[in-house]
């Protein structure tokens, strides 16, 4: 099975890093959903939510306000200014 490495990071600390099947952020242009092999993007993310899906199938969400997202060789980077550390739940 294909996966994405993930890495979510805050302008003061790294929030989050490791293998996922799926991430779904807000963009300017629009609701994203990233898949393994999703061609290259470089979008610009808006106040909301941002849900990782681990290989087990863990749901994880955090609460940015705005930032980045980098999509290149399965490898997703997401940056914020803020990133609410108290809303990272995992949820099945």
């Amino acid at each position: 099975m294909s996966s994405l490495k993930v890495e979510m990071v805050a302008a003061d600390r790294k929030v989050w890093e490791g293998e996922a099947k799926f991430v779904r952020a807000r963009s300017i242009s629009g609701e994203l959903g990233i898949l393994p092999g999703h061609t290259p993007l470089l979008g610009v993310l808006v106040e909301g939510e941002v849900a990782i899906e681990s290989l087990e199938g863990d749901r994880r969400t955090v609460v940015v306000d705005g930032g980045f997202l980098s999509v290149d060789s399965d490898v997703v980077t997401i940056v914020a200014e803020h990133v609410d550390a108290s809303s990272l739940q995992t949820s099945n």
